[in-house]
Formats: C-alpha cells, structure tokens, sequence
C-alpha cells in the first residue's frame, strides 16, 4: 500500500482536518485529499507548459463536482448519472475561483484547471467551507506558480456564539453565515447573508475567519515542504517592448486623463473618447504600415494600463470620478411599480445606466421547486432569476442562456431579500430580474427591485432591502479612496467590488472580491459604514416610490386560504384514490394542496376569488367537523333495510335512523316514510362510545301526537 504524506490540522475543538497527498492522482500537477471526519475532498490541478498564443489574460478554470456516491446515493436522472452542473455546484466553484485567480503572476497565461470532487460525505458536511482549502493545497504540492497559499472557512454564529466550519444543523439556525476566503496576510474575498447585522458584527465574524485561514495555510506551506514542492516552475509567456509601451504612456497619458476629467455619465460616449485616442495613436505612428505589420496587441496591452493610471490618478490626487461624482455620491435614481399588468408584481428600478425589470409570480405549493442533489433534498419556496442579455451593455451578439455570473449574482439578491419574507407566508415566490441596461452593480440594482416587486405584489415583507456596490482605489503610498455606486470601468479597473445589502436595522447579505494585497481592517470598516450611509439614501428613494406592501394582493394574483386539520383525518379529504379532493377542485374550481406536520395535515385552498375558497372550504370543513351529541343535521337517506335507514349527515360520515325513530306513529316498511336520496333533518342522539357508530332520530323533531 503506498502511503500518503499527511498533514494534520487541529481545530481546536476536538476536530481535526487532514491534507494528504501522493496516494491519489499522481499524474496531475497536484493533487490532495482533505478529510473532516466522513467529508473527503479530492482536488487535482493541472496547468499547461505553454501558454497560448496571443493570450493576454489568466486562462483558469475551476470545477466543482458532488459525486452521488459520496453519500451512498444513485442519481435521479433518466441515465443514472452526475448530470450538468447544479447550482450550488456553480456557488462553489465560484467561491474557489474568486479567491485563486488574483494571486496567480499576472504575466501567467497557461491553461490552467482546478477540479475538486466530493467523494465522501455525511448528513452534517459542509463541503464548501474545505474546497477552498484543498485547491490551494494542491496548488502547493505542484510546481506551479501561484502567489498563495490561501483557505477558506465558514464563520456562522448560533445562538450569539461565533463557530468556524460548524456543521449543517448550526448553520441552518445561525443569523450570521459567511465564508471568507485569505491568504495568511490578507482578505480576498468574502461572500454570505446575515439577519440584520451591524457592520461591526461581520467585522468581527471576518477577523475570526482570518484567524482559522493563517492556521491552514501554514499547514500547506509545511506540506509543501514536505513534498519538496517549494521551487516552482519557469516559463515566459509574455514578449514585451519597453521602448513601445513608453511610447504609449508618453503621448497618450496626458490625453487620456483629460478625457477622463470631462466627467461624462454616459459610459458609451467615455467609450468612445478613449478609443478616438487610440486611433490616432497607431494612426500617428503606424501611417503606411500594412496592419498585419502593427504590434495591436502590444499597443492596446499598454493603452489599458494608461486608462488605469489616468482614472486611479484623478480620483486619488483630485477627488473626482469618470462620471463626475465625489467619492460618496450615488447616482441619480428613478424607479417605479405596477408597470406590467401581467404579473402578480412588477417594478422597474434604475440607478445611472443599471436598469432592472423585475416581476413576481405568487403560486401555489404546487410550483415548488424541488431539489434532488447530493447533499440536499427537498422543496424550495422562495425563487429569484436573474437575467444579464447582451444588449444591456450594447454588445451585439446572441444570448445564449444562464452561465456562472448570472447564478452568482441572482444567488447573491436571493440572499438579501429571502429573510424578509415571513416565515409563514403560504406562497411560492418567484422573481426574476431582468437586466436591461448595465453599467455598474446589475444585482444590486436587482434587490432594489425585487423589494419594489414585492411590495406591489403585496408581499408584507418584515422591512424592504437595498443593496449598493462599494469600490476602492489605492496606491503604493497608503493614499486611498473608497467608492460608493461603482461604475463598471470602477470595478473593472478598481481595486475592489464590495456589495452590501440591508434593511434600515441590518446588513442581510454582502459579497466581496479584492485584487490587492495589505488591504487593513480600518478601509474594510470605512467601506462598511460608507456604504451604510448608501444604502439608506437608496432607501429612502426606494420608500418615496412605495412607502409600504399593498395592503392586498392584486386581482388576478391566487388567494390562499390554510387551515389545520388532525392527522388521521387527511385520508377522508383526499378520499380513495384521490377521488373526494379532485372533485372538490373540480366543482368549486380551486386548487387543493395537502402536506403532514407533526399530528396535522396543513391544507392550502387556492383560487383566483373568494367565492371558490369559500365553497371548497365549506366541504373540507364538513368532512373534518366532529358529529356533535344533540345537533341537528340536514341529511341524504343512502340506504335502506328493514330496521331502518342509513343517514349521511357529514361527508362520510352515516347514523342509524331506526325504524322507530322515522316517525311516531308505527311502520310496517320504512319505504311508507322515507325515499332513498331524499333528504331529511336529524338529531343526533348518541354516539356509542366503543363503535363510533351515530344513533339518530327524526320523530324528536316533530309534533308528538296527542294520545286518545
């Protein structure tokens, strides 16, 4: 048997984590397995010798994988097996992603492929809160050059106690889960939702996880060690000409600065400025040369770094954005409610040139979505889709469908606005965001909207969300500038991308990418509270356009009616083989959903009026009802036989109604009184304690003769 090189990390509280490499995999750049009790993660990395031609850019990719053995299940699928890639699947890779792609060299083009799979698992495992930890280490046993190594951890707090990597049952009843992902120095990224926390508490939450993470990575630089994985590989991917890139920055800085300086909000126009400047560059310097002959890429390599420096330079040194704000200014904002018809809510909500047309779709039970993955099963009830076509930036090509991004920024607005809606609230909520115009924080303008969309669909949400986008600009010397409202070129050319969303009491969610190293706590903690002082100027705006939910839903919006009935009593609303429920639905046009809790059956009643409840309410309500001693019923005679008649009085339920009780005087044949079908008033007299069976009485509510 070969045996593994582990390292061991202890948690601290009777856990350990292990990293063992050199037993699995062993053709792969690097490749380890990271085990928490029954939790086993393999990773492998494996990067190109070479890179690509004329590729400028770090060509990584990062895929996650649950495998449905891990936790001794086969999948659902019609061919039995791991079909495309969940959503959550998407999330994870993502996390992982996020956190490594800033810290490979930036003249690093090689392809490059992270693939982490689930392998084994229990009921608590959390998976996510370690695949962070097993790419960076794979990272760390292979010659490949990366600037790590980083982990990542999950920090949630259960019952006002901060815990790190606690299992799933905690989680789920924690007001604070976050995974933030570090190298043993800094922050990279941090992403999670919370019960209306204080800036102050994730703060806290943050620090605790960085703490874990310097434990863990330097774990690996000693397993790295181990291995003799120390000294990483060369490579030159990257041909530059230093008298050209001089060039450049000499006769185009001055003009690119001053066309930044002109402040214009409109991003198409900035465009256009800067790539005018471009033009007359080559065209200046390349007058009579054939185009095959002129180093383009070099060129607009180098122009890109010229628009970075010219935008970080004026907002450090004169205080003043590429649209002309100051730092803490938010763009103009308007917004509205109501503007399709069709759905049950609808809002437009527009910050700048950010756009969202949101709607919700309020339905019943039925429209859940159900959820069959590896580690989760069940219903979910509370949906948000988030759509970004191309034609939102002018960009002239097909859409074809949801990739990554879409799933991580609608996860992320799913996240802020989920806590919000009540707990008992008995609808199935759907929202969908669509992206029509983009320039700068689409998903926060996608909370804005959908808190607007839920109001209109009259949704009593507990407080309506906001969310804006914070950024930041730095320089060597320690000079910084913390943005609020970024604009795309912001993000792209900034320094970091910090969403935060929340009510007027607390932070609900937040997202956080940074791109450079020794970003301190006291940025992270003016960032937070600047953009605090945003999100409540964007929700005052959002409360001048809808100060409060509609008191009630709209007219064609589904009316759910629930109500609680005993347990042993769903078998007789359902009835054999369906057949009492589907022709209640059938009669009074409603759409009947019936689950267990405990010793209940939790019926909902929907339709389109009240009318339609009403009436099927009514024959629910009188197959569960209880015959009460000395009620007077209104019956159908359903049978007869020589001592008397059977009565249905309720739904199901029939009494005895003896021969001598049909009237006073004496019969021969109940047929001289009573009529199958007919309809007759009866007192209940007694139910006998033993058989359940229901004696009655019609003859006690009439005239007694007079006797002669």
């Amino acid at each position: 048997m070969i045996k593994a090189i582990e390292k061991v990390i202890d948690l601290g509280d009777g856990r350990s984590i292990t990293i063992e490499t050199g037993k699995l995999a062993k053709q792969a750049d690097g490749a380890v397995v990271v085990r928490q009790g029954n939790t086993y993660i393999l990773a492998t990395v494996v990067s190109a010798q070479e890179a690509k031609p004329d590729v400028d850019f770090m060509p990584l990719t990062v895929e996650y994988k649950e495998k449905f053995a891990s936790a001794g299940r086969i999948p659902g699928s019609f061919t039995r097996r791991e079909a495309r890639a969940s959503d959550y699947e998407i999330l994870v890779s993502r996390l992982v992603d996020r956190a490594l792609r800033p810290l490979f060299p930036d003249d690093y083009h090689a392809d490059t492929f992270v693939t982490i799979n689930l392998i084994s698992a229990d009921k608590e495992s959390t998976p996510d809160a370690l695949v962070g930890l097993a790419a960076s280490a794979a990272l760390a046993v292979s010659d490949i050059p990366f600037n790590g190594p980083i982990s990542e951890v999950r920090v949630a707090r259960v019952n006002g106690q901060l815990k790190v990597n606690p299992p799933l049952s905690e989680v789920k009843a924690s007001d604070i889960d976050i995974i933030v992902g570090a190298t043993y120095d800094n922050i990279l990224m941090v992403e999670g939702e919370m019960d209306e926390v204080s800036e102050a508490e994730l703060l806290e939450a943050m620090k605790m996880a960085h703490d874990a993470i310097k434990v863990q990575c330097k774990a690996q630089m000693e397993l790295a060690e181990m291995v003799g994985k120390t000294a990483k590989r060369e490579y030159c991917h990257e041909v530059n000409d230093e008298d050209l890139r001089k060039k450049v920055w000499d006769e185009t800085y001055q003009k690119v600065y001053e066309a930044a300086k002109s402040s214009t909000a409109d991003k198409h126009k900035r465009i256009e400025n800067f790539a005018t400047i471009l033009s007359d560059f080559i065209a200046a310097n390349y007058e009579g040369v054939e185009a095959a002959e002129i180093p383009t890429g070099l060129i607009k390599k180098y122009y890109h770094d010229v628009e970075k420096e010219a935008m970080r330079r004026m907002i450090l040194d004169d205080k003043v954005r590429l649209d002309g704000r100051k730092t803490h200014e938010i763009r103009p904002i308007w917004s509205e409610v109501g503007y399709l018809p069709g759905p049950h809510g609808s809002s437009i909500f527009t910050r700048g040139e950010t756009q969202s047309l949101t709607t919700v779709t309020l339905a019943t039970k039925q429209s859940e979505r159900l959820i069959d993955e590896v580690l989760q099963q069940g219903t979910d009830r509370f949906m948000l889709h988030y759509n970004f076509p191309p034609f939102s930036t002018g960009e002239a090509k097909p859409y074809r469908g949801v990739g990554r991004r879409e799933v991580g920024h609608g996860n992320l607005a799913l996240r802020a606005l989920k806590r919000m809606v009540p707990s008992d609230f008995p609808y199935v909520v759907r929202i969908v965001s669509d992206i029509l115009e983009s320039n700068g924080s689409s998903s926060m303008a996608t909370v804005c909207a959908g808190t607007l969309a839920l109001m209109d669909a009259g949704v009593q949400m507990r407080r309506p969300v906001s969310g804006i986008a914070m950024g930041l600009i730095t320089d060597k010397s320690g000079k910084f500038a913390v943005l609020s409202d970024i604009l795309g070129d912001e993000d792209h050319l900034g320094d970091m991308d910090f969403k935060v969303t929340g009510t007027e009491k607390g932070i609900t969610a937040t997202q956080m990418d940074i791109k450079i190293d020794g970003l301190s706590y006291e940025v992270l903690e003016q960032a937070l509270n600047q953009a605090k002082e945003g999100r409540m100027h964007i929700l005052g705006k959002i409360l001048e356009t809808m100060p409060a939910p509609r008191e009630d839903y709209k007219p064609h919006a589904p009316r759910i009616v629930t109500i609680r009935i005993p347990k042993d009593m769903i078998g007789s609303v359902i009835g054999p083989g369906g057949k009492i429920i589907q022709e209640i639905q059938a009669s009074t046009g409603t759409i009947i959903v019936i689950q267990e809790e405990g010793n209940f059956g939790i019926v909902d009643v929907a339709a389109d009026n009240k009318d339609s409840i009403d009436r099927a309410m009514a024959r629910i309500k009188a197959i569960v009802a209880v015959p009460e001693v000395g009620e007077i019923y209104r019956g159908k005679v359903k049978s007869i036989v020589p001592f008397g008649a059977f009565i249905e009085i309720m739904p199901g339920k029939e009494g005895l109604l003896h021969i001598s009780e049909i009237e006073w005087r004496r019969l021969e044949k109940v047929e001289d009184a009573l009529q199958e079908g007919q309809e007759v008033e009866v007192k209940l007299l007694e139910v006998d304690a033993k058989s359940g069976k229901l004696k009655l009485s019609r003859k006690v509510l009439m005239p007694r003769p007079e006797k002669n």
